[in-house]
């Protein structure tokens, strides 16, 4: 996800991502805990744009 396409979305789209990013990582943790996932890059992407709706809300949150 570009961060470009972030910073266009309304706030209240970004914390709906944001608990849908969260529950992802979840899902994924499990799994490999399980061993059902070989795809264990794909925990870093999610945290990464974890990280930048994050950032997004804060820059928001100090502009208003």
């Amino acid at each position: 996800m570009d961060i470009k396409e972030i910073k266009n979305k309304p706030a209240s789209e970004l914390h709906h991502l944001l608990d849908e990013l969260r529950k992802k990582l979840d899902e994924l943790n499990f799994k490999v805990s399980q061993n059902q996932v070989k795809n264990i890059r794909e925990i870093r992407v999610i945290k990464k744009d974890i990280a930048k709706v994050m950032t997004v809300l804060g820059e928001n949150k100090k502009v208003k």
